[in-house]
């Protein structure tokens, strides 16, 4: 079982999780960092504006659906998304090895990371200020 680290700076939120969430379902040990760097893709006022009819169209404050606002847990939720059946079987062991991290920690520093080169956007918004 070999470990992965995803560096999010500068990765679009959807790529990194299909990669993510891939690699996840062969086997590898998945460990994102940078997760407040990640990159949204389109106007930060249309994604605030979806972010929060989402929140409040379904459900209630006290038993859910919860959506975070820790960046780490919002970019580990959206990799949740791309897993199949995420509650049970080989989907549930695959999301057991998935973890998100705010910076990088001290044992995953020195540690090569895997950096998911793709075109930028150019309208975009990084998650920690989408969150804000």
């Amino acid at each position: 079982m070999s470990i992965k680290i995803i560096d999010g700076k500068d990765a679009v939120l959807g790529r990194l999780a299909s990669f993510a969430a891939k690699e996840a379902l062969k086997g590898s040990e998945i460990v994102v960092v940078n997760s407040e760097s990640v990159i949204i893709s389109g106007n930060l006022q249309n994604i605030q504006q979806e972010f929060h009819e989402q929140r409040s169209r379904f459900g209630h404050s006290q038993k859910g659906p919860i959506h975070h606002k820790a960046t780490d847990k919002m970019v580990k939720r959206v990799i949740r998304g791309m897993i199949p059946n995420y509650r049970e079987g080989r989907g549930r062991e695959a999301f057991k090895r998935v973890k998100c991290y705010i910076g990088i920690p001290k044992e995953y520093q020195d540690v090569e990371k895997i950096k998911l080169n793709h075109q930028r956007p150019r309208k975009f918004s990084r998650v920690n200020e989408f969150l804000k």
